[in-house]
């Protein structure tokens, strides 16, 4: 007879200020570590490698949109005979101590655990010394994994089937070919948990740049991997047959892969030829306009919204973090290059440079407000995440650093600023969202977009969705979801319980506060855009953000406070 081995593929989320897991009826983000390890568990388990003798079942969780059935789980590791193991997969900094407090519901049954990530895998690519929380778990008996395991990963199993697992596993120096690996898929139940059904792939790993914030380079390394297109189109083709469209594409900078144009090339061929609608979001440097054809092929191929790293527009911050591929004088003709395209441009800002301030954060926002024809913006503190080289330099110098590792979500302060007080980042902070995403600013962005003869309607959702999330979940939008969830009993250790009554009040006061607040912002919103439709002057509307590049003038006004 066969023996049942359990594997329990989990992707952990985080705590809230209260304590409670950060969880939604429909979350917005997929987990593509989670997508990795079920195809590569499913692999493995297809192979035989376990023996003839073990029968390997697969049981899939995403905690950012689904409550972890912790007894349920147990109940069937009984049932088994008590073999298998519990692996919280692609666990980040803030997520690590949600991990091993369910690592401990699980170990004191007596089931395996092990955690692998980013956290795990960034404090031993950089740091000397064993950080406590690692040790701790390990002590404890929970099992870490560094680095990448496509190609270690059964038989990492056969140790878990065999009861011989060791405290760490580490495969930092060993990364990983992605071509013809499995590729990263998730059962159909499990995607049509996030808004809109949306799917991952990674076409690479792996960055050449050497961003002193990063924890990319240092844990999948500067030299990029990459799937080939038939790789792609056989990820794309297997979930197009189970009903799903949309796709974030992982990679750190697509820009830099260099099968980009062979990949959009088949994307390109699946759409126009085989009638597959698919779209999909992407992640780019600023220079990739300087690309021959890439920003027209990623239209064409499907590209419905970009990332771009902008950071900063201060030339001195983006030089000390060793950005030095931004180049601030080329944004403007860079993203009139994707506008031109149809894409939503969506770009990240980074607050805690050393030269920042209150009155600099608010100017600089206020030059991109007026100068670049960004649709969206999203505020991010400066954090030092373990695996980043500001994380080592602020260790080795023995700077007092965060210990709570949940705070390292990049929207709570986790070291000193130099001329900034916690109060006042966080002050900073807030304020950036509240005038990038004030009435007038987001009018003219409404205007922008009409007049390019883009819909105003999904700028709008994105609007409620960014702003919205900030404003009345408390949490940033790549956090967020929709309809929040809580557990009164799934309260972080230390907290205590609350009384039901208590707990039963305070939850339709928060869910009401934000169905108003929501509410009050889309019929803003809707106000503002039927406003613009009404306009007979709309469609010609153009500001000095939309107004063509002139090459021989410096086009952006930059801050140089």
């Amino acid at each position: 007879m066969k023996k049942n081995f359990r594997v329990v593929l989990i992707k952990p989320s985080h705590y809230d200020d209260e304590g409670y897991v950060i969880r939604w009826q429909l979350s917005s983000i997929p987990s593509n570590s989670l997508a990795c390890l079920y195809a590569i568990t499913e692999e493995v388990r297809c192979s035989g490698q376990l023996g003839e003798e073990t029968e390997l079942l697969i049981d899939v969780y995403d905690e950012t949109n689904q409550k972890i059935p912790v007894q349920n789980i147990i109940k069937q590791f009984r049932a088994s005979g008590g073999d298998g193991v519990i692996c919280m997969v692609g666990v980040q900094t803030n997520q690590f101590p949600r991990a091993v407090d369910l690592c401990h519901q699980f170990m004191a049954e007596g089931i395996s655990t092990l955690i692998g990530g980013f956290h795990v895998s960034g404090c031993f690519s950089m740091l000397k010394k064993t950080p406590d929380d690692l040790s701790a778990a390990m002590t404890a008996g929970i099992t870490l994994v560094a680095g990448e395991v496509e190609e270690t990963w059964g038989g990492i199993l056969k140790d878990a089937v065999g009861g011989t697992l060791k405290p760490l596993y580490n495969f930092l120096d060993d990364l990983p070919n992605l071509q013809e690996q499995a590729a990263p898929i998730l059962p159909t139940d499990v995607v049509s948990r996030y808004v809109g059904s949306l799917a991952t792939f990674d076409a690479g790993r792996g960055c050449p740049f050497t961003c002193s914030f990063c924890t990319i380079i240092n844990v999948q390394g500067r030299k990029s991997r990459y799937r080939s297109a038939d790789d792609v189109e056989a990820i794309v083709r297997e979930n197009w047959k189970n009903g799903i469209r949309r796709y974030f594409v992982t990679d750190d900078d697509f820009a830099r892969n260099r099968n980009w144009e062979s990949i959009f090339d088949r994307l390109i061929q699946l759409r126009e030829v085989e009638g597959m609608n698919i779209n999909m979001i992407l992640q780019v440097d600023t220079a990739c306009h300087r690309i021959p054809r890439f920003i027209e092929k990623a239209g064409k191929a499907g590209c419905h919204k970009v990332f771009i790293g902008l950071e900063n527009i201060n030339p001195d911050s983006l030089k000390s973090t060793g950005k030095k591929q931004n180049h601030v004088e080329q944004y403007r003709d860079m993203l009139q290059d994707w506008r031109r395209a149809g894409v939503l441009i969506t770009a990240g800002y980074i607050i805690g440079f050393p030269t920042d301030t209150y009155d600099s954060v608010m100017r600089d926002i206020e030059i991109i407000k007026k100068e670049l024809p960004i649709d969206l913006l999203e505020f991010f503190m400066l954090t030092p995440l373990p695996g980043s080289e500001d994380h080592q330099t602020l260790v080795n110098a023995g700077v007092g650093l965060e210990p709570d590792m949940n705070k390292y979500d990049l929207e709570h302060p986790c070291t000193q600023h130099q001329k900034m007080s916690p109060e006042e980042w966080h002050k900073t902070y807030m304020a950036a969202w509240d005038s990038y995403y004030s009435e007038e600013n987001v009018e003219r962005l409404f205007r922008r977009r009409f007049a390019d003869g883009n819909s105003v309607r999904r700028l709008q959702e994105q609007v409620m969705w960014f702003y919205g999330s900030i404003r009345y979940e408390k949490v940033h939008p790549l956090q967020s979801g929709i309809i929040r969830r809580k557990s009164r009993s799934e309260r972080r250790p230390g907290f205590p319980v609350e009384n039901s009554v208590v707990f039963s009040l305070k939850r339709v006061f928060e869910a009401a506060t934000t169905l108003t607040g929501v509410l009050g912002l889309y019929l803003k919103l809707r106000k503002i855009q039927k406003r613009i439709q009404n306009d007979p002057k709309s469609k010609t509307y153009r500001d000095m953000a939309t107004t063509p590049v002139d090459p021989e003038k410096l086009v952006i006004n930059i801050s140089n406070s």
